[in-house]
């Protein structure tokens, strides 16, 4: 994996932009009305309506090389992939193994040396303590009598020879046991340690073996590629030969027919074909009159005035079609502020109509004011007025 790195990257990026600008190129000419002919892209010097067929086959040839291309570096790239997946496999198989070899370890470790009988706090939490109790005295000297019994007293320690040699004959049983227990260890990772190296001498083994196979296979197809190669040389060697002997001859038999013939003698007659005197044989044809090549300038001339009219009248086309577009934009733009204008013109008409409407009704709530005034009896009018003043 570490092959495919930033260069590789950067050059897959450079061909997916290399084909882009080509695709939009070629969109470009495609869909270009001016210049698209039917069935081919028209030439520019002096080759105009023919089709450039040695460019499309040129495009074919180089998109089936980028083909060929293409697919053998996804073929190595696969074959890589399988390698490198056949040897992850084989390594978290090993990992597997190890951690399945090490809970192992650690089952039958606990299982051995951390046994519950063997934790401190174990006569608290033990199922048989009522089973293995005493009763609670046996003798004068049971240590379990407390102080309130009279049993034992400070400084009386009857049992401390036994109890010294006890501890110390324990401290070395534990100490024997640890030791006993570290070299069990020891041996289980030197044999785990074997295991490992031996289990990689057999991988890198058959790795080596893998690719000693690879290598003479390759070195097989190498050699009969040579061996091919080789007789097909010296098949074209021999090719080449009655070849150039044939050649040889064949030049020797037309020199011959030239110095005996009447080609070098530069007879004009011999350029008459057997239909007519216009009918003319281009092998033995000797060179054009003055009138021929007098016909063939006129006719250049002709065709260079026919290419002047042609491009006078697409220069006419253009500017027409100029002329039209701007037409188009001025008649826009009238449009647009004929528009505007209207919209004012709505715009003061409805203004107007308002203010009218709005005469009408300051009219008509005045003359609905006098008519109520007149209807008041006159002590209610003063009375009304002098309040309003208030």
């Amino acid at each position: 994996m570490s092959g495919l790195g930033p260069q590789r990257e950067l050059e897959e990026a450079a061909a997916l932009e290399r084909r882009r600008r080509r695709e939009l190129l070629r969109r470009d000419r495609i869909f270009n009305a001016r210049i698209r002919t039917i069935g081919g892209r028209a030439g520019k010097e002096g080759r105009e309506g023919a089709i450039d067929k040695d460019a499309l086959d040129a495009q074919v040839k180089e998109r089936k090389i980028q083909e060929a291309a293409e697919k053998a570096e996804h073929e190595r790239f696969a074959h890589d992939m399988k390698k490198n997946d056949k040897l992850m496999c084989l390594l978290e198989e090993r990992q597997k193994n190890e951690t399945k070899d090490l809970n192992r370890a650690l089952v039958e470790f606990q299982k051995n040396f951390q046994k519950p009988e063997t934790r401190r706090e174990f006569d608290l939490n033990d199922p048989e303590a009522l089973k293995k109790d005493r009763p609670a005295r046996v003798s004068d000297d049971d240590p379990r009598c407390t102080i309130s019994g009279m049993q034992k007293f400070m400084g009386e320690d009857l049992n401390y020879d036994q109890r010294m040699k006890f501890q110390k004959e324990q401290l070395r049983e534990w100490s024997l046991q640890q030791q006993k227990d570290w070299k069990n260890a020891l041996a289980d990772q030197k044999l785990a340690d074997d295991l490992y190296d031996k289990f990689r001498v057999e991988l890198d083994r058959k790795i080596m073996e893998e690719q000693k196979k690879e290598e003479e296979s390759r070195r097989a197809v190498c050699t009969a590629t040579k061996n091919f190669n080789r007789i097909q040389a010296a098949e074209l060697d021999h090719k080449n030969e009655l070849e150039k002997a044939q050649k040889m001859k064949d030049d020797m038999d037309e020199i011959t027919c030239l110095l005996r013939g009447d080609f070098l003698s530069e007879n004009p007659n011999q350029a008459i074909g057997p239909w007519g005197k216009h009918n003319v044989l281009v092998n033995r044809w000797k060179g054009m009159n003055q009138e021929q090549l007098m016909a063939i300038r006129e006719f250049q001339k002709e065709q260079a005035l026919e290419k002047l009219r042609e491009r006078e009248q697409e220069r006419q086309r253009d500017a027409e079609w100029d002329r039209q577009r701007l037409q188009a934009a001025r008649a826009q733009l009238l449009w647009e502020r004929h528009q505007q204008r209207q919209n004012q013109e709505q715009r003061r008409g409805l203004d107007v109509i308002n203010a009218v409407l709005s005469q009408e009704q300051k009219a008509k709530n005045i003359y609905l004011k006098e008519e109520e005034y007149s209807n008041i009896p006159t002590d209610e009018f003063y009375a009304q007025f002098n309040t309003t003043t208030r």
